[in-house]
Parts: C-alpha cells; structure tokens; sequence
C-alpha cells in the first residue's frame, strides 16, 4: 500500500478536485488507524483508508451519513466529495466537512456522569433510525453488531497467552458469559467505533461524533464499550440505565470491551501507549465484575 503523505494528498486534491487547490492542506493531530485524516481549508476534512480492508467504508458512508443526518442533535461528519482511485493511491477516499470539538479527555468535560446521558442520548437517537435497509453487520464492518462468537478463537488464545499477568480462570469466565445470550429483537443501526478519538468535545460536553467507518446493523451492545474504555462506576451506572441496557446487553458489550483489551494489549509492544490502554481496560473490567459478581 502507497504510503499516504501530504504532498500525495494535495496532488489528489489538485488533480481531481481543483476548485480547492488553494486551501491549505495539513494532517490532523489525531489522524486515527483506519484512516488518515487532513484538514482542508477550514471547513473540510480529506479522509483517505489506510488499506483496502478499509476502503468499503468510503461509499457507505457516502450513502448513509447524509440519510443519518436530520435524525441526530449532534454533528456527524458531512460527505462533501468522493475521490476516485489513482495511479498513486488505488483506493477510493472521501472529502467530508469538518466537525468542531476536541477529542474527548477527562480534563476537557464537565462530568462524567453529563458525558455519560450525553451518549447515551446520542446512541438512542442512532438505534432509533430505521434500520431495514441497512447493511448487515459482517466482515465490512468487523462484525461490530454481530455475533461476538466470531472472536472466540482469537480471544481464547489471547486469554491463555497471558495466563502469567493475569487470572485465566476469571477472564475466561468473563468472556463465557458474554457469550451466554443473543440479541433476540430487531436490528439497530451501530456506530462501530464508540472510542474517545471518535467522540467530540465542545463546552465540556459531547458536541460532536465522527469516523462511522464501522457502522452496520445489528445488536447494538457492541456500542457500550465506553462503560470501560472511559467510565467509572457511577457514570458506567448511569450510562446503562439511560441506554435501557438489560444484564445480557451488559454482558455482551464487557465481552466486546474485553475482547479489544485483550488483544490491544497483547498484540503492542509492551509499555507503549496502546498497550497501556489495553491493560487498563482489562483491569477496569476485571473490578467491575469483581464488584458485579464476586462481591
């Protein structure tokens, strides 16, 4: 895959959509896995996958963002252009306009628990868009909304793996019970990626939501994860109970925050950033079932 690169961004622009070749061009802070991410001009963003496994999300987001739109309080990001591949990067890529906010952090909100109904909100509002005619959560999407099942291989392995750092007995137990239920009702629309690097922050509350690179349609507990990625205990409290999420729910959203712990941590060279994160979602699930279940 060509490495993608500002001077390979602005020939794209130039070429392909001239009318904007005297805006600035300049990679964002926080440019995220997936994609990477430019800022165009002030007003628009240039998004371009950064491998093909991503580039299905290109049209999909094409499609289904501006349908998404008038049913959402929030900024979500707006499909202004879609680039063509090319000689040099053989993907299609997107221009989209540019949602205001920072990245969600402790210090930037005014509480955790207003963050918390703040999502919630936003969530509610996306479950509630008719989903009929969405896309089946699957291989384009990770299965995000789908049956956790399909990582039960890979978590075990995962699990045995770091039998040294942590309880076997306990996470195995943890993921067995994530996997006990199945989403009965009818399919909702998922975000995918509900992380803070997805979340935005205006006035110390949530002003902004973007990257659906991962939405689909299906059970929406995958979309809970924050309850561990970034809650405590009485926002993670708060936050179910404004999501209406039954005991199953839970348990199915620990296993998908469990599962992206667990190989976040495993699979990044140790002490660094990402694998931190991993181990500290796995130690925030392991007291919250502890508290939960064990007490």
């Amino acid at each position: 895959m060509t490495t993608i690169t500002t001077e390979l961004v602005r020939s794209l622009i130039d070429t392909q959509f001239p009318q904007w070749q005297d805006l600035t061009l300049k990679p964002v802070e926080k440019s995220g896995h997936d994609n990477r991410t430019y800022r165009l001009g002030h007003e628009m963003t240039v998004r371009l996958p950064s491998h093909e496994r991503y580039a299905s999300a290109v049209q999909k987001e094409q499609i289904w963002l501006p349908r998404f739109q008038r049913h959402l309080s929030l900024p979500i990001p707006a499909p202004l252009a879609m680039g063509e591949p090319a000689d040099e990067y053989p993907l299609p890529w997107s221009v989209n306009r540019w949602v205001e906010g920072d990245t969600v952090t402790y210090d930037n909100i005014h509480s955790l628990n207003r963050f918390a109904e703040d999502l919630a909100a936003f969530l509610l509002e996306l479950q509630a868009i008719d989903a009929r005619d969405g896309i089946p959560a699957g291989v384009q999407n990770f299965h995000r909304g789908g049956n956790l099942a399909v990582y039960d291989g890979e978590t075990r392995a995962v699990i045995k793996e770091l039998g040294g750092h942590y309880d076997q007995k306990l996470l195995s137990e943890i993921w067995e019970l994530s996997l006990s239920s199945n989403y009965q009702s009818a399919p909702r629309w998922v975000h995918g990626d509900v992380s803070v690097g997805n979340l935005l922050v205006g006035n110390g509350r949530l002003c902004g939501v973007i990257d659906f690179g991962t939405m689909g349609t299906g059970d929406p507990s995958s979309d809970l994860v924050m309850a561990w990625n970034f809650f405590d205990e009485e926002s993670r409290a708060l936050f179910f109970s404004k999501m209406n999420a039954d005991a199953d729910t839970v348990n199915r959203a620990r296993g998908w925050a469990l599962w992206k712990g667990l190989i976040t941590y495993a699979w990044n060279e140790k002490d660094s950033e990402l694998s931190r994160w991993g181990q500290r979602v796995i130690a925030d699930i392991l007291q919250e079932y502890r508290q939960r279940y064990c007490s």
